[in-house]
C-alpha cells in the first residue's frame, strides 16, 4: 500500500487503477477521499478495517458526483456511520443517485460521450445518499483534527473539489490526471477553461505533490509546466 507523509498526516492509497482513494490519518483521526467502483466494495472495507481497528471514520470526502467516485458511499455511510462531505453543485446527484457523464475534451472522447453518452447513463446509476456537509467555496477540516482544507476546484465538473493538506500535498479528484506521461490534462471535462483556471488555483497553494483520483502522483513542475502550455 502506497503512503505518504506531511508534516502532521499520513495518507494511504486504498484503491488504485480504475478510481483511486485515499485515506488521511491525523492522530487517529480518519477521513476517506472517494470511494471507487462498486465492484472495488470488498477491497476497500478490508483495507479500511485493517487500518482503522477501533477508530472512527469521521468523514468521507467526495471529490465529485461521477459514478466512478463514489458507488460505495452509502456503503460508507451504513457501516461506518461517516460524514458525507460534497460541494452544493453535486449535492443533487448524489442525492438523486445519477450524475451527468462530463463532456469529452477530446475527438475520441468527444465522440464516445455524444455516440454512446445516453446509453451508457442508466448503467451508471448508483445508490443515492443525503450528505451531511455541504461545501461551497472553502472547507476547513479542523473539526475533524486535520490541518487540512477543502477548496473549489471546477472545470471536470461543476462542483469538484481539491483537499489541501499541511499546505503540502493536494488530493484533486479529476482536476488533472496521472495517466498520461507527461500530460495532466483529463480526457474529460465539462469546462476546460475553468480547469486549467484551478490549476492555477492548485499551483498557488504551494503543495509539493498532486494525488488525482486516476493514476499516479503529479509533481509541482509538471502541474506549472502543464499551466503554462494550456492557459
Amino acid at each position: 500500500m502506497k503512503t505518504w507523509n506531511t508534516k502532521s498526516c499520513t495518507i494511504y492509497q486504498l484503491l488504485e487503477g480504475r478510481s483511486n482513494s485515499f485515506l488521511i490519518n491525523s492522530q487517529n483521526n480518519y477521513i476517506l477521499i472517494d470511494t471507487g467502483r462498486a465492484n472495488s466494495w470488498k477491497k476497500l472495507s478490508s483495507k479500511l478495517d485493517e487500518i482503522l481497528g477501533k477508530n472512527k471514520l469521521s468523514g468521507l470526502i467526495l471529490t465529485h458526483a461521477h459514478f466512478d467516485h463514489v458507488e460505495n458511499t452509502a456503503k460508507i455511510k451504513e457501516k461506518y456511520k461517516s460524514r458525507i462531505i460534497v460541494h452544493q453543485s453535486e449535492l443533487e446527484y448524489i442525492m438523486q443517485g445519477n450524475s451527468p457523464l462530463p463532456k469529452g475534451s477530446n475527438l475520441a472522447t468527444g465522440f464516445m460521450v455524444n455516440v454512446l453518452g445516453k446509453k451508457l447513463q442508466s448503467k451508471y446509476q448508483y445508490e443515492k445518499v443525503n450528505p451531511d456537509i455541504i461545501v461551497g467555496e472553502k472547507y476547513d477540516l479542523i473539526d475533524f483534527g486535520f490541518n487540512a482544507y477543502i477548496i473549489h476546484t471546477p472545470g471536470h465538473s461543476k462542483g469538484s473539489m481539491s483537499i489541501i493538506i499541511d499546505n503540502e500535498i493536494a488530493v484533486v479528484g479529476d482536476a488533472m490526471f496521472g495517466v498520461f506521461g507527461n500530460s495532466i490534462y483529463p480526457p474529460f471535462a465539462d469546462d476546460p477553461e475553468t480547469m486549467i483556471k484551478s490549476w492555477n488555483k492548485l499551483i498557488n497553494t504551494n503543495c509539493d505533490l498532486f494525488l488525482p483520483g486516476h493514476g499516479k502522483e503529479i509533481s509541482q513542475k509538471l502541474l506549472e509546466s502543464q499551466y503554462e502550455k494550456y492557459k
